[in-house]
């Protein structure tokens, strides 16, 4: 392969007063300068960024960001500066703490009749919002689905997250995480949490995949790994990620018991205990007889109808017929209950955090 240089090419009036600013402000290093009796090009380079500074060039100056784990240390702790050839400088923290939006709480329903747009996101998959105004950015939930069988066009790659669930709806996955042995398939009623940076890769889905993924907050950053190779050769099921360990529930080997609301039974996921309360993920069905109102405490608590029908009914809200694909979310302290429940229906739900009081 023959060898390949980028560069980014800026424009300069003087090079007397840029070499000085990028060089010993900034800290690049001077690789070239040329003509010699009167420069009007230099190509520096650091911070993984190579510069061209062109007297000829005729392009506007941009913005440059230089992340640091220390912006204090760098460049005298001024974090927006103006070169002399009028670049805006930003200097800014390279892993910057994750931050959490303040839930701003509201009844949400949504329903997948009223047809909200699949929109193309990441390797190709459909993507359909479940709430859509994400609570004031604290969530994101997501119906996903890949109509084709086949490869899946992803790569290894981590989310810099507070919790993320992968729930199979329809079809399987194969799927491969870091540290936890060689590649399985994720198969329907089966699901797994992605504690924060573990490194992951999609391999392969059955044809009309479909899966619910819940990410806490709503935006967050998916970094890909280009030197990892999974799977990795390491099997610590045990590792822990940011407090969180990895959780695979299967389907296969549920239990079921009374769930907090009576007339269902549940099975647990131990995902509030692989997140150390964080969140808890349980499938609740309809064991027949009536149902009664209910209140909670918890900050979120999210619904997803898997297979049946119902009548969601809150205080103040008109009554919510309600069948596959429809997903709801129930605000703190406000009275609802689920009533004509048909014998098949069966409920996904997430709550943050895991442990709280339903009366």
């Amino acid at each position: 392969m023959p060898e390949v240089r980028a560069e980014f090419r800026v424009p300069t009036k003087d090079l007397k007063d840029d070499l000085p600013f990028f060089t010993k402000k900034l800290g690049f290093r001077l690789d070239e300068i040329f003509p010699a009796d009167d420069p009007s090009v230099a190509v520096i380079s650091g911070h993984g960024l190579r510069l061209r500074l062109d007297r000829e060039a005729s392009e506007q100056p941009g913005t440059i960001r230089i992340l640091t784990d220390d912006p204090q240390e760098f460049a005298e702790g001024e974090i927006d500066l103006v070169a002399p050839n009028g670049s805006k400088i930003e200097i800014r923290e390279l892993d910057p703490p994750l931050e959490s939006p303040v839930t701003q709480h509201s009844f949400v329903v949504r329903r997948l009749k009223d047809q909200a747009p699949w929109v193309i996101g990441r390797a190709g998959m459909h993507y359909r919002d479940l709430i859509p105004d994400r609570l004031g950015g604290s969530i994101i939930a997501s119906h996903i689905r890949i109509p084709d069988a086949g490869p899946v066009p992803d790569m290894v790659h981590y989310h810099t997250v507070g919790f993320q669930l992968i729930y199979c709806y329809k079809g399987w996955v194969r799927l491969v995480y870091e540290d936890q042995g060689p590649e399985f398939i994720l198969g329907a009623g089966d699901c797994v949490i992605q504690p924060p940076q573990i490194r992951h890769r999609v391999l392969e889905s059955s044809e009309n995949l479909q899966v619910i993924e819940i990410g806490v907050p709503a935006e967050h950053i998916t970094t890909i790994d280009h030197d990892m190779e999974l799977p990795n050769g390491n099997y610590n099921p045990d590792r822990d990620f940011s407090g969180q360990k990895f959780c695979h529930h299967k389907v296969a080997e549920a239990v079921w018991k009374p769930w907090r609301i009576e007339g269902f039974s549940h099975r647990e996921t131990g995902i509030n205990d692989a997140t150390q309360g964080v969140a808890s993920v349980q499938v609740a069905k309809y064991s027949g007889g009536p149902t009664v109102t209910t209140k909670h405490n918890t900050d979120i608590l999210f619904t997803f109808v898997m297979e049946g029908t119902m009548t969601l009914e809150g205080e103040s809200q008109e009554a919510k017929p309600l069948e596959p694909g429809d997903a709801f979310v129930i605000p703190p302290g406000m009275s609802t209950s689920y009533s004509a429940c048909s014998e098949d229906l069966e409920l996904l739900e997430v709550s943050l955090p895991g442990v709280f009081e339903t009366k």
